[in-house]
């Protein structure tokens, strides 16, 4: 998709992405491996409510509560992406209220982190849109398209400038954006690609939750 969530067989293994204490409720990629500042945060207020919220779907719980402890430890685009895991969960639960909460929560985390690339650009634009922020989803658009940006972003941004007039809040794929003769694959594709050395589903999920192993 346009914002980088991985088609099947991927897409279907959403509820082994994380795993979470039985006792405590602290999620992560490996929770047998935690910041030192991660028990703080979980033993706190904010996130003991979180894990008790039941009106959201228990695996959206998961990936925010990770979230939580991202966003507590400093590691904010890590915690934007384990949100917008969480947006996802919405998606296929049909709940897109929570879908485009999360949306937005996510777009906040990754602007309030380090600087963004052209490519995350594009994903804060795609949520946003997905979330029915029209005005800074077409400014977000605009902005970008005016940087000069690569040319594979451009023909992802000019489509995103497209379903942002037409108010369209749908889940496109990058495929969409790519005329069939496009000399190369969008960055996202490369990103996930299969049979390079760090490549494959393991390191693409290390890279979107900002391990290193």
């Amino acid at each position: 998709d346009l914002d980088l969530r991985p088609g099947e067989p991927l897409r279907g293994t959403m509820a082994r992405w994380l795993q979470q204490c039985p006792h405590c409720a602290y999620a992560a990629p490996d929770i047998a491996r935690a910041h030192p500042a991660a028990a703080e945060a979980v033993a706190a207020a904010p996130f003991r409510a979180l894990v008790a919220e039941t009106s959201y779907p228990p695996l959206a719980r998961r990936f925010l509560a990770w979230a939580h402890v991202l966003e507590e430890t400093g590691a904010l685009h890590a915690g934007a992406e384990a949100t917008l895991h969480a947006a996802w969960v919405a998606d296929d639960m049909n709940r897109p209220d929570l879908a485009a909460e999360w949306r937005l929560d996510a777009v906040a985390l990754w602007r309030s982190g380090p600087p963004l690339d052209a490519e995350q650009t594009v994903r804060v634009i795609d949520a946003l849109r997905r979330a029915g922020a029209w005005p800074d989803a077409a400014a977000t658009a605009e902005a970008l398209a005016a940087s000069n940006p690569p040319p594979a972003v451009a023909q992802v941004v000019a489509l995103e400038a497209k379903l942002i007039a037409a108010q369209d809040t749908g889940r496109h794929t990058i495929a969409s954006a790519m005329p069939p003769s496009y000399p190369r694959p969008h960055v996202a594709q490369q990103r996930i690609g299969r049979g390079k050395p760090g490549g494959g589903f393991r390191a693409w999920l290390a890279r979107l939750f900002g391990r290193s192993g």
